[in-house]
């Protein structure tokens, strides 16, 4: 298995259905974190959803319309990032991230979330990157932000999240675009 380092003992690794175990034990010390924003507490709810799950991913993984990877911090499983939607023939996709309190602050999801959006570019050939966020979702925002998205709009009240309906901001990223602001030749081997 391949581990990409994130600086700071943090690496970058695929999360997959035999590791549902450290990732229901992840899910539980940050559920009510990770929930405020995002329903990937309630979708991994025990140990046979959190595996269902991981098994969703690991078929998007194979049919090539998704991806899903874990951070790791000092060998604990402390966030991941995903593409939940990989659309290679049209060449766009969505980046998500989760991160539990502990390993807030530490710029551990920006990194991540490069990692992977230079693989879809350089490698994949993907156009644009999508990153959709609750408007209520500031950190979130802000990694769209360093990561030098664009937004390009909001779709008022159209998702309902515990009961409340949300705005979702639309973030993006073109591929000239992110080619010229990422410094030198960052192509990396496809994984």
């Amino acid at each position: 298995m391949f581990a990409i380092s994130l600086g700071d003992g943090a690496e970058l690794r695929p999360l997959e259905p035999w590791q549902a175990e450290e990732f229901l034990a992840h899910m539980d010390r940050g559920r009510a974190y990770i929930g405020r924003h995002v329903g990937l507490p309630d979708v991994a709810a025990d140990l046979d959803s959190a595996r269902s799950w991981l098994q969703s991913y690991a078929d998007k993984s194979a049919a090539d319309t998704g991806r899903l990877y874990g951070i790791w911090l000092d060998g604990l499983l402390v966030g991941g990032v995903l593409f939940r939607v990989f659309d290679a023939g049209t060449g766009n996709c969505e980046a998500g991230c989760w991160l539990e309190p502990a390993a807030v602050g530490r710029g551990l999801v920006t990194r991540a979330v490069r990692v992977i959006i230079d693989w879809a570019i350089q490698e994949r050939g993907m156009h644009r990157v999508e990153w959709l966020v609750s408007s209520e979702n500031t950190p979130s925002i802000n990694v769209a932000k360093r990561l030098g998205m664009s937004l390009d709009g909001v779709q008022r009240e159209n998702h309902p999240y515990r009961g409340v309906r949300q705005n979702t901001e639309i973030w993006s990223v073109l591929a000239p675009e992110w080619r010229s602001r990422q410094p030198g030749e960052t192509s990396r081997s496809k994984r």
